[in-house]
């Protein structure tokens, strides 16, 4: 079986403009959602739970929300379980995008990131937000400045700026410049999604645009690599 679509949002999700999350949801085949919040643990994550709650709602899907906001809660077998057995898992970002920092450090090398990567080569629907995108990568964006750290390395090849519209044009010429040769940057502004279908194709959807640049110069989607899966 081939890995599930792959859905990059830029960050304020589950807002008017993401019309792909219908599309998504019937890909999935399910009519429920698996949505983590650790991202937003220090800003409210059960107001980011209910916000899912009401959005899936509105698309006639339920919503379960895993408590999972620090380490020890990924090593938990029923929250490891709930997403392995998901046909869709959603990484919030939460109101200001979230923390990629704290989410990797409760899910790199975890069984419930194993789990989540289960799911997605299983055919699973995988989508991230902000920081819950941005941490997918081996090579992730460090929001707070614009520099490169790791992520939990399930990307490569590729990395993506999240809520691109928020940023200065300095903060973005920096991540651009200090990106290695021949590593895309996708920069995906809010409501809006990079996806990646099982077909091979990429699309960008939603409200805004996705600006890919690789050694420092603008290019289209074409310029994004396979998946290595």
């Amino acid at each position: 079986m081939s890995a599930g679509p792959l859905c990059l949002v830029g960050g304020d999700e589950w807002t008017d403009g993401c019309s792909f999350d219908a599309a998504l949801l019937a890909e999935s085949g399910a009519d429920s959602v698996v949505v983590l919040t650790t991202a937003a643990a220090y800003e409210g994550a059960d107001a980011v739970a209910d916000h899912a709650r009401a959005w899936f709602d509105s698309l006639g899907a339920s919503v379960v929300v895993p408590r999972v906001l620090v380490r020890s809660d990924a090593l938990d077998e029923e929250n490891v379980r709930a997403v392995r057995e998901a046909r869709f898992v959603y990484l919030a970002g939460g109101p200001a995008g979230g923390s990629p920092m704290h989410l990797r450090s409760v899910l790199k090398d975890s069984p419930l990131c194993d789990a989540m990567i289960e799911a997605w080569k299983g055919g699973a629907v995988l989508a991230g937000a902000a920081a819950g995108g941005a941490v997918l990568f081996d090579h992730m964006v460090d929001t707070r400045g614009g520099a490169f750290t790791v992520g939990v390395g399930l990307l490569s090849g590729f990395t993506m700026i999240p809520r691109y519209d928020q940023w200065s044009h300095d903060k973005v010429h920096r991540t651009v410049g200090l990106a290695a040769p021949g590593l895309v940057v996708a920069g995906i502004e809010e409501r809006t999604a990079l996806i990646h279908r099982p077909n091979g194709s990429w699309s960008a959807e939603g409200a805004g645009s996705v600006h890919v640049f690789r050694n420092g110069s603008g290019a289209d989607l074409s310029a994004l690599p396979p998946l290595r899966v």
